[in-house]
């Protein structure tokens, strides 16, 4: 196993037809987001690891969603374990992503203390359906360590996004990482 280099990458569905359906196991559910969660968003997306602190989570929350709140009551989900939230994962979008509108799967985590129990996968079926509402396709962002979820994303039917000679430079190392049919390899 080679170190894969963390770097910020795309992945593309071109169409979200045929979605792979994950029920959830027993005891869990899900509901909307609802005002006054964005502490509890910013909690799950820390202890997950993209953001240093909880203040920093909180920043970036108020950043992108914070003048269009009232839209993630519709868009966000929180997977619960009993009544805790213990994930969460966006069915957002771009108006202008390569030149369209097109759906956007944002923000998946899980907390890492109930990671491995194929929870994300019905997260983000979940997130699909609601955004096959809206949109004919989707795209999302990962980083190139994140490799347990590109795996996931692959076997969603999301495909790399390989326009630059640094994106399919990126996105060879992952594949010889991880050997997944998703690559063609």
């Amino acid at each position: 196993m080679i170190a894969v280099k963390s770097e910020p990458v795309i992945m593309i569905r071109r169409d979200l037809n045929n979605l792979p359906e994950f029920a959830l196991p027993e005891g869990y559910g899900y509901r909307l987001f609802r005002i006054g969660d964005e502490s509890v968003w910013a909690g799950l997306e820390t202890a997950a690891g993209p953001f240093e602190s909880h203040e920093a989570a909180m920043r970036r929350f108020a950043e992108e969603f914070g003048s269009r709140i009232r839209e993630m009551q519709e868009n966000c989900f929180f997977l619960l374990c009993g009544e805790r939230p213990v994930g969460t994962a966006t069915a957002w979008y771009n108006e202008d992503f390569l030149g369209q509108s097109c759906g956007r799967l944002h923000w998946v985590a899980i907390h890492p203390d109930f990671q491995g129990r194929g929870l994300a996968k019905p997260m983000i079926s979940l997130a699909l359906k609601s955004l096959r509402k809206r949109y004919t396709r989707c795209y999302l962002t990962t980083d190139t360590h994140r490799l347990r979820a590109i795996r996931i994303y692959l076997d969603f039917g999301f495909e790399p996004h390989t326009a630059t000679d640094l994106q399919r430079e990126a996105w060879s190392r992952v594949a010889v990482e991880l050997g997944h049919p998703g690559f063609g390899t």
